[in-house]
């Protein structure tokens, strides 16, 4: 079972959910388990707040913390990681069963902050949205029916955390990066990509979205974040100081 702070250290991050009762039902999934940190990402009903499917966990709807952007919702985390049915999709980030991935997510609450995110009911995240995630998550189900209401996937997801591993798992040894910190970095660099001449306009969304995968796998301990922000804030100095040729 998980002490009380790495329960405190799992976020649950709902991005553009459309139904306010499913937002309710994820609540009250967390009070199950223990967990109480929630962040919503442009929920479609502002009155979600009131869902009466949050039985028993009204307060925690109350303290709910609602965000504008993705990027805004995981930047204190040291690990972001998206939920998907992963079907008929092309997948750019690892993807890990829920069986495997709960056990890296419980020997990273153990030292660092991290995001669950789940997407809207029709779709999914997008692949935005997904640009933000380390890794992936899937919830093992039968192929004929694969999606999952989203207050069960919430439930499903947070009580393979809690149940009780046979291995005491061991604390990260190096402090990495929050995702604010490496999305700083992230835009640094893309910035310099395009004074560069690098990124074409016409796709520069999907080089961004690329760009920040890329950075994502690359780890960045939390004692680099200077250095790395230093070497990329030059590089981009440079490039616009030099004239074209």
């Amino acid at each position: 079972m998980l002490a009380s702070p790495e329960l405190d250290r799992l976020y649950v991050v709902l991005v553009s959910t459309r139904n306010p009762l499913n937002i309710g039902a994820a609540a009250r999934a967390m009070k199950n388990f223990g967990f109480s940190q929630l962040r919503v990402v442009r929920p479609y009903a502002l009155a979600f707040r009131e869902a009466r499917s949050a039985v028993g966990a009204a307060d925690l709807l109350r303290r709910a913390s609602a965000f504008d952007r993705v990027a805004d919702a995981v930047a204190d985390c040291q690990l972001v990681i998206g939920t998907t049915a992963a079907r008929n999709r092309h997948l750019l980030q690892p993807l890990r069963q829920l069986p495997e991935g709960a056990r890296v997510i419980r020997r990273r609450l153990r030292s660092s902050r991290v995001a669950l995110l789940f997407g809207p009911e029709k779709r999914g995240l997008s692949n935005e949205d997904l640009s933000h995630c380390h890794w992936l998550l899937r919830i093992p189900t039968c192929p004929e029916h694969g999606s999952m209401n989203l207050g069960q996937a919430v439930a499903v997801c947070l009580y393979d955390l809690v149940r009780t591993s046979g291995v005491k798992p061991q604390a990260e040894k190096i402090a990495l990066a929050s995702a604010g910190e490496v999305e700083a970095m992230t835009r640094h660099l893309f910035e310099t990509l395009q004074v560069s001449g690098y990124v074409n306009p016409q796709s520069a969304a999907s080089t961004e979205a690329k760009v920040r995968r890329m950075v994502r796998r690359l780890r960045i301990p939390a004692s680099d974040t200077d250095t790395w922000l230093g070497i990329f804030r030059q590089i981009l100095w440079k490039v616009r100081k030099t004239p074209a040729s």
